[in-house]
């Protein structure tokens, strides 16, 4: 899986805690990255590297992550704290870094008995996510060294183009059906269109940022971290906003994000955007259209596994699950747009 040897020499080349890897394993829950948690001497590493079976740019997206990382210690925004970063592939064959292990559990997974038995801590772990990003939005990414990190002239203009290619893109998968069967995708892009924001505040996005993306702390409903930053960029942070309420259980409205069991506490839509409000100096006017962007982009996403599915290239049971994410997903959007 990972070559120790190989691991431990670099690490004494950087003069990293001195003695053999112990305890090495890989941590529960799914990631397409390869995550391993070991301890040498008396401290705890958390290694992170593309998977096994290379894939186009994995090692470019760790570079990316560990540089958001380093850029983000000293801040407020809750994240897991890089100690090192391997930017060439020579030592494991891709790119790779390691951070400090976060004490943290993810509510997807499952809640401790604490959060699960308290509605008033799940209405503050809801308003916990939300106080995350608007941390991360109120970073000057310049001071951080990040002024070259993304393509902030026409980030909200290309934003409709980019991912009508990426749909049309799926054609080249046998079987798929096309983009006939999501109903309203040509006029949810005409709408995204037709009311972009003139201009907007550029900063630090997540890029997939939902419940399924953090760590609670176990003792109450602060974040411990927000993980899993491979989609990060510079561009307009109300769009991770906006990926918060396209995912967001609504009342009669299937959701796309995995459940949290009790749900009972969580705020409404409408008071994370109230919370995110009082933290910004941005202007939210146009707030919707970036709820309805989140749901084209994502839906947009979560079609690919199911157009690859239809040739075989995946399974067929997760295909036919995301198309239906993908289905609800445009269902949110026409209802926002008609509202």
């Amino acid at each position: 899986m990972v070559d120790l040897d190989r691991l431990s020499a670099w690490m004494d080349a950087k003069g990293l805690t001195p003695g053999a890897i112990e305890e090495a394993a890989r941590p529960p829950g799914g990631t397409q990255n390869l995550l391993l948690k070991f301890r040498r001497g008396d401290r705890w590493f958390m290694l992170r590297r593309p998977p096994l079976h290379p894939r186009m740019n994995g090692s470019e997206t760790m570079r990316r992550e560990a540089r958001v990382l380093a850029a983000l210690a000293g801040t407020d925004v809750p994240h897991p704290r890089l100690i090192a970063a391997c930017p060439e592939e020579d030592v494991l064959g891709a790119a790779f870094y390691l951070m400090e292990p976060v004490d943290g559990f993810n509510p997807t997974v499952g809640l401790p008995a604490l959060h699960a038995g308290d509605p008033a801590i799940r209405r503050e772990m809801g308003f916990a996510l939300v106080d995350g990003i608007a941390a991360l939005g109120r970073v000057d990414h310049v001071a951080a060294g990040l002024g070259d990190f993304g393509r902030v002239d026409g980030f909200l203009e290309r934003q409709v183009g980019r991912w009508q290619k990426q749909l049309a893109s799926y054609a080249e998968y046998e079987g798929w059906a096309g983009p006939g069967e999501i109903d309203g995708v040509d006029r949810v892009a005409a709408w995204l269109d037709a009311h972009r924001p003139e201009t907007f505040k550029p900063g630090i996005i997540h890029g997939d940022y939902h419940l399924a993306n953090v760590l609670y702390r176990f003792d109450g409903p602060k974040l411990a971290a927000i993980v899993d930053w491979e989609l990060t960029t510079i561009g307009d942070p109300l769009l991770d906003l906006g990926w918060i309420l396209a995912t967001w259980p609504l009342e009669g409205v299937r959701t796309t994000s995995t459940s949290v069991t009790p749900w009972d506490g969580f705020p409404k839509a409408s008071e994370l955007v109230e919370r995110y409000a009082g933290q910004t100096t941005r202007d939210m006017a146009a707030m919707n259209w970036y709820a309805v962007l989140a749901c084209y982009k994502l839906g947009i996403i979560l079609e690919g596994t199911h157009a690859r599915a239809a040739a075989g290239k995946a399974e067929k049971a997760t295909g036919d699950a995301l198309h239906a994410q993908t289905l609800s997903l445009f269902q949110r959007a026409l209802m926002w747009i008609d509202a």
